[in-house]
């Protein structure tokens, strides 16, 4: 059987009510009036539909405050750090210098060759296209292609023709 979650007991309606209205940050003013509709007596119901926060959320943001207290809500997304990068410092100096050197199998560097040294030296199957692409922007790589040439260009004689020639000229 579940039981109903509840605020701690030692916490002042008021002073949640308070520190709600005085917050700078939104997302963390949302979860502060949460806590305090609910502290008030209010439903988990009529919290959700007052906040539009759903109830498993609310549930979260109550088990947060009973933890952590008020610091324990707000948004904690800047405070992830993310994944680990794939190339450690030594890998990402020897694809570096790798870089320098002709692509494996020939041609330019591309996001699917860079994929394949990496798993070569990662020791893994295979390593997604594209965060071979990513390591060589981080590079400061870029898509080494030759420039388009029109099929019906002028030749040099046919654009010497089209220059301009100052009429002022002696």
């Amino acid at each position: 059987m579940k039981t109903a979650l509840r605020i701690a007991s030692d916490v002042d309606a008021s002073v949640i009510q308070d520190r709600y209205r005085s917050c700078d940050d939104p997302v963390k003013r949302t979860h502060l009036q949460a806590i305090w509709l609910l502290a008030s007596g209010r439903t988990m119901v009529d919290v959700s539909a007052v906040t539009g926060l759903c109830p498993r959320w609310l549930r979260e943001l109550i088990n947060r405050f009973n933890r952590d207290g008020p610091d324990g809500l707000g948004d904690r997304r800047r405070c992830n750090a993310g994944a680990k990068p794939l190339l450690s410092g030594e890998l990402e100096a020897e694809f570096r210098a790798a870089l320098t050197g002709p692509a494996p199998g020939g041609g330019f560097w591309t996001g699917p060759k860079a994929a394949h040294w990496m798993a070569q030296r990662l020791g893994l199957e295979k390593v997604h296209p594209q965060r071979g692409w990513d390591y060589l922007r981080r590079c400061g790589h870029t898509l080494q292609t030759p420039r388009p040439h029109h099929a019906k260009a002028a030749t040099p004689e046919e654009q010497s023709e089209y220059k301009k020639t100052p009429e002022y000229c002696c």
